[in-house]
């Protein structure tokens, strides 16, 4: 029973740590496919993609400061209809996922790294 019992929870504990492992990262593929939504329209502002991003990811329980959101080209230079626009979000492992590590399979040190493109509208 002691073997058997301490696979089981291997097994139970790492399928734990992966699955948020793979919540996370689908919540930042959100996130970043929100934000440049955000940034595709006419007018838009570094805040609005911000704020879009943000709400999608804490309303999954991660919170400003554990993630970083870079927006490329910069809204500030008023890039033209037609151009690239990308948003990425970047993130530790060891930050966002500390609650959920109960074997440390997954580095601390591993960095979650995710981003969108959609085409600047007129």
């Amino acid at each position: 029973m002691v073997l058997v019992l301490t696979i089981l929870l291997n097994l139970t504990f790492g399928a734990i740590e992966f699955g948020y492992y793979f919540f996370v990262k689908n919540t930042m593929d959100g996130a970043a496919r929100e934000g440049v939504r955000a940034s595709i329209v006419a007018g838009a502002a570094d805040s609005n993609v911000n704020t879009a991003a943000d709400n999608v990811l804490t309303a999954a329980g991660l919170t400003i400061g554990q993630y970083t959101i870079t927006i490329s080209p910069d809204l500030s230079t008023s890039p033209t209809a037609g151009t690239n626009m990308t948003v990425t979000i970047t993130a530790n492992w060891g930050t966002v996922g500390s609650g959920f590590r109960p074997l440390a399979i997954i580095s601390a040190n591993k960095t979650i790294t995710t981003a969108a493109v959609m085409r600047k509208e007129g």
